[in-house]
């Protein structure tokens, strides 16, 4: 088996014990963005499993974009990441 050479780890273990890699990062011809596959863009960023300009260039997000995607699961998590997410309904 022939493993392609990439910068990085290819996988990483979190605090729960669970292993995220290069695999859980959803494909690069991604057209529907649901929450789960931002957060795993963020995740693999975070992590180190792929650079922020490669996520940028693979996955033709802007800057913004992703900005918003990395400021939303940082303050909200999940639900955060979700289109009918309305962080002015959370009761404090």
């Amino acid at each position: 088996m022939y493993l392609k050479k990439v910068d990085g780890p290819r996988a990483v273990t979190l605090p729960d014990g669970k292993v995220f890699s290069r695999a859980d990062l959803p494909p690069p011809d991604t057209a529907r963005w649901v929450a789960s596959r931002k957060l795993a863009v963020v995740r693999g960023i975070s992590l180190g499993l792929i650079s922020r300009e490669d996520a940028l260039r693979t996955y033709g997000l802007t800057e913004e974009e992703l900005d918003g995607w990395t400021r939303a699961a940082k303050e909200n998590g999940l639900n955060g990441l979700k289109v009918t997410f309305d962080k002015n309904a959370i009761q404090p």
